[in-house]
């Protein structure tokens, strides 16, 4: 039986294959994609000044408000990072308990964004290579990012995949696509 049901699945892996190779495909069939340029320290300040025009640049920072929820963006072009951070909490007397919970929905919820810690405050943070940013992704990790924040304690979501019947994803979604018209031009 098991000669049975390898023979079959090398003769499928075998006819798929040589009708693969057998289908040849015009050059000009195959639609362009749209290739967006690489993020650059003044394209993401650009995205960022579309979604908060109050934007204060100090160095390699940008600082602003994003509903309501202060974000600093440290970008480095020679090191090819970028950082999205948000102060949640001081991290004086986190219990053992907490730290664990933090790293579990680093693991499981929190998504792109994750907690961290550093200088004595819990952070949501998200860290991606500057250069092949993209701008959707930019957007979508601001908002996880605030999302573990104001989920901190509770659900400690980013927000972004929720399963079940629960209003996270819709607030979510709505908040990514005012995002993403802001910076639509972008």
């Amino acid at each position: 039986m098991m000669r049975f049901l390898f023979t079959t699945l090398a003769m499928t892996v075998w006819s798929a294959t040589a009708m693969a190779q057998d289908t040849q495909v015009a050059p000009d069939a195959v639609p362009e994609i749209a290739q967006e340029p690489r993020m650059t320290l003044q394209r993401l300040a650009g995205i960022v000044q579309a979604i908060d025009p109050d934007v204060i640049a100090r160095g390699p920072s940008l600082e602003f408000t994003l509903d309501g929820i202060p974000v600093i963006i440290i970008a480095d072009a020679t090191a090819d990072r970028m950082r999205a951070m948000v102060p949640i909490a001081s991290s004086e007397g986190l219990s053992s308990e907490e730290l664990l919970r933090l790293m579990q929905a680093n693991f499981d919820t929190a998504l792109d964004a994750r907690y961290a810690v550093a200088h004595g405050r819990v952070w949501g943070v998200f860290i991606h290579p500057l250069s092949p940013l993209e701008k959707d992704q930019l957007l979508s990790g601001l908002v996880q990012t605030i999302e573990v924040a104001r989920s901190y304690g509770a659900a400690y979501s980013g927000g972004a995949q929720v399963f079940g019947g629960g209003d996270s994803n819709g607030i979510y979604q709505k908040l990514f696509d005012e995002l993403k018209k802001k910076g639509e031009a972008l």
